[in-house]
């Protein structure tokens, strides 16, 4: 003990103890800095990004540019379009909801990529990774089937994507035509009226609440509110839209009174579509006798006789 004192007192341990503590000291105050640093960045980074929520990013938009460039290039130098056909695929990629100035060059640059990438991997595949013992000439099949796949393939996005936005909005143009005849009744005009009822059908059908939502920007602004109804009807292919837009023309040009016309438009619409549901009831027995012979009658023999044919063989088995 008294060794230990001596050297607590000798001049090493006080200059040892001193460097240890200065060291001590200057890594706790780096530490505790570098804490507060990285946290005033922190909320630097923070507030930078809340900033930035709203603002289109440069180098993200810089690089779609660039891309966009490229596909429009390409597109041009095959011209495989004309201007009838381009504006025919315009109202196509409208019907499906792209009304992008760039829907229909995507497009096309999908239908003429899409074919050659597909072929190309299937023939990487199949005569580079792996033949599964194929003969040539299926192998050469498969590589050109791959290929019109790919070219069928943007057909079928779209043909798809407008099936599902025409059913959205047949199931809720009933329901918005009867919104319509309250507002017409309430002494709005069609403007007002069309906007009311896209604001209260936007949680049932989006897709209708933006073609109306639409079609009141065009009646605004066109000079021609006939050819904005026009248009509604262009973009829609649903013969229920074209018998609001012939009803409309109807009101507009003879003074027909709005309301009476749409209500009795309405009710043909419901009872069109009663008449499908009852349509696809009828078809429901013809649809079931494949599964039902399929399926559930050899489980419904198997719970009524098989019970008796055990017994038939145990007692057959006593002689």
């Amino acid at each position: 003990m008294t060794e230990l004192i001596a050297f607590a007192q000798s001049p090493i341990a006080l200059i040892s103890f001193a460097v240890g503590f200065s060291i001590f000291g200057v890594v706790f105050a780096a530490t505790v800095g570098a804490a507060g640093r990285q946290e005033r960045l922190a909320r630097i980074r923070s507030v930078a990004a809340r900033s930035q929520q709203g603002r289109p990013r440069r180098g993200g938009a810089g690089s779609n540019d660039d891309v966009m460039a490229l596909i429009r290039r390409v597109v041009q130098k095959f011209n495989v379009v004309k201007d009838r056909q381009g504006q025919a695929l315009a109202e196509k990629m409208a019907r499906a909801g792209w009304r992008s100035r760039d829907a229909v060059t995507l497009y096309l640059f999908a239908k003429l990529s899409l074919p050659l990438l597909l072929a190309l991997v299937a023939l990487a595949f199949l005569f580079g990774v792996k033949d599964y013992g194929l003969p040539m000439i299926m192998r050469l099949g498969i590589v050109i089937a791959a290929g019109l796949i790919g070219s069928y393939l943007p057909e079928l996005v779209v043909r798809n994507q407008t099936q599902k936005r025409n059913n959205s909005m047949r199931k809720a143009l009933p329901d918005a035509l009867d919104l319509l005849v309250i507002c017409a009744e309430a002494g709005l005009s069609l403007d007002a009226a069309l906007s009311r009822v896209a604001r209260e059908i936007a949680p049932a059908s989006r897709q209708l609440a933006d073609e109306l939502g639409l079609t009141i920007l065009e009646l605004r602004f066109m000079p021609d509110r006939r050819q904005a109804l026009e248009n509604l009807a262009k973009r829609v292919d649903l013969k229920a839209i074209q018998a609001l837009v012939n009803t409309l023309f109807q009101t507009e040009k003879f003074g027909t009174p709005l309301a009476q016309a749409l209500r009795v438009l309405s009710a043909e619409m419901r009872s069109e579509r009663m008449l499908r549901a009852e349509e696809k009831a009828a078809r429901l027995p013809a649809i079931m006798t494949v599964p039902l012979i399929m399926f559930i009658l050899p489980a419904l023999f198997i719970v009524l006789i098989g019970s008796a044919i055990l017994d038939v063989g145990d007692a057959m088995s006593g002689f």
